[in-house]
């Protein structure tokens, strides 16, 4: 995968920052001194992007130069190396999709009319692109049909890490599309489920209500339905530790999840029903037969095995 030096277009540049000229740099009198690609050092920032910097050059020589007028020199030095847009643009990463299907309330079984059908899988971008110096993006999105596809290793990485949406991707009984090698990740599918679930799914959720208290104490109120997706992602981390299984689709909890969504259940009987789960959580992890870690080498071996196949000149 592709690493590049990314900059934020507000970013400010630090003192003490290498910075390459992108104009001509001349004395008040009109002579030349530094031409377009210079080096320089920022000796003063702006407050903000609409202000000119400080900057000291070689032989210094100190004059203001605007936000415009100059970039990091790691970022100059980079030029297009890892820059996947080159390659997403030249051929349509779209048609590499192995695997697609559909996570998200239609899937747990809460969708309402207004819900959206969010599809989510995997591409296997083809090797020459993968090896080349621009790489390929982690992620294709498509807005307006609300899909997005994770190159496969991204995929991979994040599933070894019990990244909650891609194991659902990998579980949910709503598949659309699957090529033999994703039919081949969804057989084995149970090498990523692992002790790190406890970690993931109780560090995203407490993470995720200590912002709504705040949001409570400061605006009075809370997004319902991210409420009732916390709650259940905490009983669907509890079932994982205690079945070694990962069912999507909610069960008997349904009815109570449906009502926080509906702002029907008080913040502080959800706070205790939150509080709960996590004992419960805590002694599913203490009894659980799961690994302490998920198959590496299985998915090591899967994706070496990918990326051959990559070759072909059809999509495995």
């Amino acid at each position: 995968m592709s690493h590049r030096v990314q900059q934020h277009p507000n970013l400010i540049y630090s003192p003490g920052t290498q910075v390459v000229t992108l104009v001509e740099v001349r004395h008040a009198g009109g002579e030349r001194l530094h031409p377009p690609g210079a080096v320089a050092v920022v000796v003063r920032a702006p407050a903000d992007v609409s202000h000119a910097y400080r900057v000291r050059f070689l032989d210094g020589f100190e004059t203001q130069l605007k936000p415009g007028e100059i970039m990091p020199l790691a970022q100059y030095k980079q030029g297009e190396i890892g820059d996947s847009d080159k390659n997403a643009g030249g051929s349509n990463l779209f048609d590499r999709v192995i695997y697609r299907c559909v996570i998200g309330s239609q899937a747990y079984g809460l969708a309402t009319d207004d819900s959206d059908v969010d599809r989510r899988g995997i591409y296997l971008p083809p090797a020459d692109l993968q090896w080349s110096l621009y790489g390929v993006p982690q992620q294709l999105e498509n807005s307006e049909t609300q899909e997005a596809y994770w190159e496969l290793q991204k995929f991979l990485v994040l599933a070894l890490k019990a990244n909650p949406n891609v194991l659902e991707s990998l579980f949910t009984p709503l598949v659309e599309h699957a090529t033999p090698l994703g039919d081949e990740l969804r057989s084995m599918r149970a090498i990523f489920l692992s002790r790190l679930v406890y970690q993931t799914y109780n560090g995203y959720v407490l993470s995720q209500f200590k912002k709504m208290q705040a949001a409570i104490r400061n605006q009075g109120a809370v997004k319902w339905k991210h409420v009732m997706h916390l709650i259940r992602l905490l009983l669907s981390g509890i079932e994982i530790l205690r079945t070694r299984r990962l069912s999507v689709r909610v069960g008997e909890q349904r009815e109570e999840l449906l009502a926080i969504r509906r702002g029907e259940m008080p913040w502080e009987e959800v706070d205790q029903w939150r509080r709960s789960l996590h004992k419960d959580f805590d002694a599913a992890y203490d009894g659980t037969s799961l690994p302490e870690r998920p198959d590496y080498e299985r998915a090591n071996a899967y994706l070496v095995d990918a990326r051959r196949r990559a070759l072909g000149e059809t999509l495995p």
